[in-house]
């Protein structure tokens, strides 16, 4: 079946909240607020600077999606998109949802001047790193680092 790409619109910020919170707890067993996640899916519609959603469909029905968000690089003076909160529903594993998704992702970051593609990928997620290097994507030599503010 045809796996088709479009930009996330409003009406798709529950799906998309929805998916995070399976993600979360599929990936890292870590337990997310949804109402929280609603903001802050809404609030990437709200100021595109931030980035954008990107779904796939499979015969007209929403199967999967992905957020794109940006980080200046002034080592070679452009951006590198990140690729951030992939979900494909369960029904659609296996399809070629993903790489539809990063087909999309590669096309327009390379329309729009960008110098790559990152994403971060839980280390013991083996299956989703085997897709992304069967995609062509190297693993790079950094670890991350974070700080987390209390809210």
């Amino acid at each position: 079946m045809t796996i088709t790409t479009r930009l996330a619109v409003r009406s798709d910020v529950s799906s998309i909240a929805r998916w995070n919170v399976a993600m979360a707890w599929e990936t890292e067993h870590k337990a997310l607020d949804p109402a929280v996640l609603e903001r802050g899916v809404t609030a990437v519609f709200d100021e595109p600077r931030r980035g954008f959603y990107l779904m796939a469909e499979r015969a007209g029905e929403p199967v999967g999606c992905l957020l794109v968000t940006y980080e200046w690089s002034d080592w070679r003076a452009g951006d590198f998109w990140w690729i951030q909160s992939v979900y494909v529903v369960e029904s659609a594993r296996r399809e070629g949802v993903f790489r539809r998704l990063y087909e999309a992702v590669q096309q327009r970051a390379k329309e729009a001047g960008a110098v790559g593609i990152r994403l971060y990928v839980e280390t013991e997620n083996e299956r989703a790193q085997r897709t992304y290097a069967g995609l062509g994507m190297e693993r790079c030599h950094y670890f991350m680092y974070e700080t987390e503010f209390a809210r």
